[in-house]
């Protein structure tokens, strides 16, 4: 009787403890280039495969993009807005379909602390498109409420500096008095060969990119 007791015992310590273990990332990175400073990210595909996928198609599509940060509550959330409203430059016809897209919950035992990524949706679990949040500290009563996929792996001083800006409420949001744009974003894989040099190139490149982008649109989408 005191062996099997012992080996439940052993069990439910295992299990407990494989449950607050934080998932592994794969190997690819997105970074958010804003007005602030980068954000880096990696994926949980292993919780949440199916918003992986789509959050990764709307990177390379460029969908992100001239995107803002529409809301900041220190100590809460950095929610990214809806690509398909929040963009300052118009959509292509293949970015709309994938950012029009509705993505089914994910709900694992990953806990909603600072860093994480959490998928933002309406009443219906099965709403989220395009929005998300970074965590900007521990918030438990989100958790198996809201589709988490990722998390924060480098910027957390850019975070720090969008937490300081100056906001405004707006019914339950606390929102940024001046836009946090995303000027543009790119990915890269870290089991490949190290490319710091090209990244930096590639960088330069798409933060000028950008720059054209929303001066064609200030003088053309006023």
């Amino acid at each position: 009787m005191k062996i099997i007791c012992w080996v439940c015992l052993v069990f439910v310590i295992t299990k407990v403890g494989a449950l607050s273990e934080e998932p592994q990332l794969s190997s690819a990175r997105v970074v958010f280039q804003t007005n602030y400073g980068d954000i880096e990210f990696g994926f949980f595909p292993s919780v949440a495969p199916k918003t992986v996928d789509h959050i990764f198609k709307l990177v390379r599509l460029g969908c992100y993009n001239t995107n803002h940060f529409f809301r900041v509550d220190r100590g809460f959330v950095a929610q990214v807005a809806d690509v398909a409203g929040g963009r300052s430059a118009p959509m292509n016809e293949e970015q709309r379909r994938e950012a029009e897209k509705t993505i089914v919950g994910e709900f694992s035992n990953v806990k909603h602390v600072r860093g994480i990524l959490s998928m933002g949706r309406y009443s219906d679990p099965d709403s989220a498109q395009s929005s998300f949040s970074m965590l900007l500290g521990d918030a438990p009563h989100l958790d198996r409420q809201y589709t988490i996929f990722g998390k924060v792996t480098k910027g957390d001083e850019t975070l720090r500096k969008l937490e300081e800006l100056p906001t405004r409420r707006e019914g339950i949001f606390v929102m940024p008095k001046e836009r946090i744009t995303i000027l543009s974003s790119y990915y890269y894989d870290t089991e490949m060969e190290s490319c710091e040099k090209e990244r930096g190139i590639l960088k330069r490149r798409l933060a000028a990119s950008a720059v054209e982008i929303e001066r064609q649109r200030m003088k053309c989408f006023p």
